[in-house]
């Protein structure tokens, strides 16, 4: 993530410091969401407030790269989707990092009447943090410590099955893609909703993906609480002594789809303010990249 930051930072500084064509700063609001095994289907289910900073260099009329730093959270329930059998649910606080190139349909300019609005396409590469937590008798936890599908357990059950994987990471990475609409106005203006998805490569933003482990060996290993976070069922069965308890889930059965990776999601009316400008004819050709026109600083 370190690593991440610096090479960002490195690349936009050397572009603001380059001949400028047109830089742009500014800030952005809306709402956040997550797609994964707690939310299936839901677009904009569980959506959070999410708002961020952003610089922008126009390369051209039409292309442009970006950074962006965005602060959100996630929220999910497998109650909301009826699915009490699991009756799973999570929270998650989420910063994203990323850089991404921009492909506007139109030719981009700040001149009255000309040129101030266009659609436009982005694609790049994003570092995420996240930290899923769960309410238990009105308390929260962070799920990743507790290690709710038998994280560094290193046993073997009776059934034989292994829990010796490792816990997941709270950083990791995304591939940030979507669309969106400019508008310029006041010369040095410019407003614009977006919406990005960012495919990840965790399967544990929501902190489920695999099976369930034997609850004897949590209590006997772990404790009480982490066996009733990892298993909360809301159904309920008879046992021998005519006792109305939760019916648990088999060890080894699916608590998740480890095949399905997660997504979320940013849906953002974005303002920025021109740095530098450049005054050009929209009827003006491109040429090896470049336009027309001649920089005019503030």
């Amino acid at each position: 993530m370190k690593r991440f930051v610096f090479l960002m930072f490195v690349l936009f500084a050397g572009l603001s410091v380059a001949k400028a064509q047109s830089s742009e700063i500014g800030a952005c609001g809306g709402v956040s969401f997550y797609m994964g095994d707690l939310n299936p289907k839901g677009v904009f289910k569980g959506s959070r407030a999410a708002g961020g900073i952003m610089y922008r260099y126009n390369i051209s009329p039409r292309w442009a790269v970006k950074a962006t730093a965005l602060f959100g959270s996630l929220y999910a329930s497998d109650a909301d989707h009826g699915n009490y059998e699991r009756n799973l649910s999570f929270r998650s606080n989420l910063s994203e990092l990323s850089a991404q190139i921009e492909l506007n349909f139109l030719k981009l300019y700040n001149e009255k009447g000309k040129c101030y609005f266009s659609p436009y396409l982005f694609l790049g590469v994003a570092a995420f943090s996240f930290n899923p937590q769960a309410e238990f008798n009105g308390k929260w936890y962070d799920l990743q410590a507790l290690g709710t599908e038998g994280q560094e357990l290193n046993i073997t059950d009776k059934e034989g099955n292994v829990y010796d994987q490792k816990r997941y990471s709270l950083t990791n990475f995304a591939i940030p893609f979507g669309l969106g609409m400019r508008f310029n106005f006041l010369q040095y203006y410019s407003i614009g909703l977006e919406w990005g998805f960012r495919k990840t490569f965790t399967d544990y933003i929501d902190d489920v993906s695999g099976n369930y482990v034997d609850r004897d060996l949590f209590i006997e290993y772990r404790s009480q609480l982490i066996a009733d976070l990892a298993d909360r069922t809301a159904v309920t069965t008879t046992n021998e002594e005519g006792e109305v308890v939760p019916d648990y889930h088999k060890a080894g059965s699916a608590r998740g789809t480890s095949s399905a990776k997660d997504w979320y999601s940013f849906l953002t009316l974005n303002f920025t303010f021109k740095l530098t400008d450049l005054k050009n004819d929209c009827s003006a050709p491109l040429r090896t990249g470049r336009y027309k026109g001649t920089s005019k600083k503030r």
